[in-house]
């Protein structure tokens, strides 16, 4: 597909997954964005995104590819953009990104920041990147607070903010369900640790 040419900011993808689970809800198209990384998170599962010489250039051509894949999959739920995707200099190239996929794939956005939300908020130039998300995730990875049981995050202190245009009731109940198998999958070890120190 051919796009308006988009402000260019030298930012990177590392990697993408075309389907995946564990960064949403249902079926996403994952991409991994290397903008040097600052965060620099102890135990961060994606330590090449630190390095801003890292990955592929996303300029016009290789958006417009981005956006064909996922319009040729119909499974898919939403999109992802994770690394440190709000940054503090950037805010206008993500807001003309976001605004892209929300308007030419018409996907749930889930979006990754490394910064809480009120830091978001109250930056005027990145509170106007909002409008085209639906799900975000905030924070950085924290390795003393992880938490491999949570679903779509990593470490507890990070949030899962649902902004707008979601399915809620179909997330709501697919928490549930994950709260549900978690707690069985819980007792059942406890009862296999009981079954082991009589033994």
């Amino acid at each position: 597909m051919e796009l308006t040419k988009i402000n260019n900011f030298n930012i990177k993808v590392l990697k993408i997954y075309p389907e995946t689970t564990s960064d949403g809800l249902g079926l996403c198209y994952s991409i991994y964005l290397v903008a040097g990384c600052r965060h620099a998170c102890f135990g961060c599962h994606n330590v090449r995104s630190w390095n801003h010489n890292n990955g592929q250039l996303l300029d016009d051509k290789y958006l417009a590819e981005i956006i064909d894949q996922i319009n040729a999959n119909s499974l898919l739920e939403g999109v992802t953009l994770s690394g440190e995707v709000i940054r503090f200099y950037d805010s206008l190239f993500l807001r003309q990104l976001l605004e892209y996929f929300k308007k030419y794939t018409n996907k749930n956005i889930w979006c990754y920041t490394g910064y809480t939300y009120e830091q978001i908020i109250n930056k005027p130039e990145l509170n106007a990147c909002l409008k085209y998300i639906d799900v975000l995730i905030d924070a950085w990875f924290v390795l003393e607070l992880r938490d491999i049981l949570l679903p779509f995050k990593d470490s507890s202190n990070q949030r899962t903010i649902y902004l707008k245009n979601c399915k809620l009731d179909f997330i709501d109940n697919y928490l549930e369900i994950i709260k549900s198998s978690i707690f069985i999958f819980k007792g059942i070890l406890f009862l296999l640790v009981k079954l082991f120190m009589r033994n």
